[in-house]
């Protein structure tokens, strides 16, 4: 969320941004509602400052033995429309904070303006796509090959949109779970969270996903809890409400979770095979860190996701996101993007983004200078490391081999029981 104050400030940057970022809020609207909102307040505080002068005036005439009779019922009068006034004020305020909920991060000077992912930029390619002599077979007809990957029964167990992974498939992708949490905590630093899979409404307007997302959850109405899209959700509201102290900070956490995804509105996009599921596994990584270090914080994350990809020896490309293709959350974003030789294209593995204080206001997570005293609001960041569906399709792809088996990526066998060849 962004200050209320900064937005007074800085109206025709925030304008500007909203143009691409949210075309149709109506942000002449939203600044004229605050105007009125100030107003009255205003009026408000003229009231209040009223009632104590007559509440002195009575507590005069009492002391010298005079009727109060007419400045109880001006009291009376003056009470009533300080309610009037105080309800038109709450109104206000809740539109008010309605609209300060959907509007969207802006961009950090250093994202360039675009409307689309036309305008993303390439920053990085790292390693070399494979040139097979051998045409390369897409991920979905290699898992049914192999037997690792059952479509049908998991449709038939939750209809489309779903994954079951079978025998060694299954045993690959806790594989690849327990490899990126072990490179994480014990190569990286971070502490290993579980958090819970179903939460609040008040985590996921913390993070950004509500209100303006959430015909993308699963809710579960009856308890008014979300499953959650990403292990973001549980880990940065880790903190809600509290102060940190400065001295703790950066603090670096990493979860694994299921993330569930209604995916509203992309229907008949990307659903082939598990490039696109209602239902995925991921490693997320979150750190909290004061604002002058953000952006060094932000490019250490990059660093952590990529680390993964390279271990396992499969090529990929850096995208630093325009401000348009952005997270609504997001000042500033890079993608990273297996090369899936199958598919013919590059696969989303990560986000990697830098929210600034954008979640913390939002969730109220502050920290304590120790100079000062004063508390501020910490930035927030996170990224995958890695999603799990993408990176199996990447490794399914890549390591193929003409007699369609697949070869384990050697920093993987340890975690598959010294296993190096997965075959029919």
């Amino acid at each position: 969320m962004l200050d209320l104050a900064f937005i007074r400030e800085n109206k025709d940057k925030v304008r500007e941004a909203l143009k691409i970022r949210a075309p149709k809020l109506d942000f002449d609207g939203f600044l004229n509602l605050d105007v009125s909102r100030r107003a009255a307040m205003q009026a408000l505080d003229a009231l209040r400052a009223q009632k104590n002068q007559a509440n002195d005036r009575i507590s005069s005439l009492l002391k010298e033995k005079k009727s109060t009779k007419q400045e109880i019922e001006f009291m009376k009068s003056l009470s009533q429309k300080i309610a009037d006034s105080e309800s038109t004020m709450d109104e206000i305020d809740i539109k008010v904070k309605e609209i300060l909920y959907i509007i969207p991060n802006l961009p950090h000077k250093s994202v360039e303006s675009g409307v689309d992912s036309s305008n993303n930029e390439v920053v990085l390619n790292w390693g070399m796509p494979k040139k097979h002599e051998f045409k390369p077979k897409e991920h979905t007809e290699l898992g049914q090959e192999l037997g690792i990957i059952d479509a049908l029964r998991a449709s038939k167990i939750s209809g489309s949109g779903f994954a079951l992974y079978t025998g060694t498939g299954a045993r690959l992708q806790r594989a690849l779970i327990n490899f990126m949490l072990e490179r994480h905590t014990q190569h990286r630093g971070y502490t290993e969270i579980w958090p819970p899979s179903l939460v609040n409404r008040a985590s996921m307007i913390g993070t950004g996903q509500l209100p303006k997302f959430e015909e993308d959850m699963y809710r579960l109405k009856e308890d008014e809890l979300f499953l959650i899209p990403t292990a973001e959700v549980p880990v940065t509201n880790l903190h809600r409400d509290e102060i940190l102290k400065e001295e703790d900070l950066p603090l670096k956490y990493t979860a694994y979770t299921p993330c569930f995804r209604r995916e509203a509105g992309s229907y008949g996009k990307d659903t082939k095979g598990l490039v696109r599921i209602h239902q995925f596994d991921k490693v997320e990584l979150v750190k909290f860190c004061k604002p002058e270090n953000s952006y060094d914080e932000h490019e250490k994350l990059l660093k952590d996701a990529e680390s993964i990809l390279q271990l396992l020896e499969i090529p990929y490309r850096v995208l630093l996101l325009c401000s348009g293709d952005m997270g609504f959350s997001a000042a500033k974003c890079y993608d990273i993007e297996a090369w899936a030789p199958g598919l013919g294209r590059w696969l989303e593995v990560s986000s990697v983004s830098n929210f600034e204080a954008f979640q913390a206001r939002r969730a109220n997570i502050r920290y304590r200078r120790k100079d000062s005293g004063k508390t501020e609001f910490v930035h927030t960041l996170n990224g995958s490391g890695l999603a799990l569906p993408r990176v199996m399709i990447a490794i399914l792809e890549n390591f193929q081999n003409a007699d369609g088996s697949v070869l384990v990526p050697e920093v993987l066998r340890p975690y598959m029981g010294g296993m190096t060849v997965i075959r029919k």
